[in-house]
């Protein structure tokens, strides 16, 4: 299976919150879309590795993904080595992504900025000829990063609002994260989590509204896009 678009998350649900909208579109225009998680979130308060893999797998089924993998990697670990590096370059070099959609590199979770190293440099070295991992050398033509998690302007903005509904649905098939029993809500640690899908429910709202739509995804990229017409370029500037 070679894809056109991957998202590279840290934990299962990241890529709901973050691209979910922008997988279920690029999925309806028929392109292969993907998503590998690099944890199982086995450190996290809520749920259990098992439970959350259940939960992936039935939300990747209404993303609508071609493939969906985890690579077992230690949550709340993360960090850029060969070993890690080398596991996520071997998949790319297996799938082929076109696109690599990863975190935005500075945020909360330390595994977050952790993984938009590591994917970043997975995709770099998954198109040397003499890296050794397995596959022919490939390098994807094209880094996003979602801004989602970060206090941050995008470059650009995905209109999602045809697919927002089902976006929801995506990210709270991870009952265990977003509806758990009133007993395990009660915790001396504050959990971001219980607002957290209402947060991005209003961040959503937020980019439409800077590119004049209902409900968007925000992303970033590090260098220049190149325009080639200027006479009809969409979202108004007065």
């Amino acid at each position: 299976m070679k894809l056109d678009l991957l998202v590279i998350a840290a934990h299962p649900d990241d890529a709901e919150l973050t691209s979910g909208g922008t997988l279920l579109k690029m999925a309806a225009a028929g392109y292969q879309t993907g998503i590998l998680d690099l944890t199982r979130g086995e450190t996290g308060t809520r749920g259990t590795p098992e439970l959350r893999l259940r939960e992936a797998a039935r939300a990747g089924k209404i993303l609508g993904v071609r493939v969906r993998r985890n690579l077992g990697l230690p949550d709340a670990h993360l960090h850029v080595c060969d070993e890690y590096k080398a596991a996520i370059a071997k998949t790319i070099r297996e799938l082929e992504p076109r696109t690599v959609i990863l975190p935005y590199w500075e945020g909360r979770h330390p595994d977050h900025y952790a993984a938009a190293a590591l994917g970043y440099e997975a995709c770099f070295v998954a198109g040397l000829k003499n890296y050794k991992v397995p596959g022919e050398p490939f390098r994807p033509s094209k880094i996003l990063y979602a801004a989602a998690y970060a206090d941050v302007r995008p470059t650009f903005a995905v209109d999602i609002t045809k697919y927002y509904e089902r976006r929801r649905r995506a990210i709270l098939a991870y009952a265990s994260q977003f509806r758990p029993p009133k007993r395990e809500r009660g915790s001396r640690v504050h959990i971001p989590l219980d607002e957290l899908e209402e947060r991005m429910g209003l961040q959503a709202r937020a980019y439409g509204i800077m590119i004049g739509v209902r409900y968007a995804e925000g992303y970033v990229v590090k260098e220049a896009l190149q325009v080639d017409d200027v006479v009809n370029m969409p979202v108004r500037s007065l």
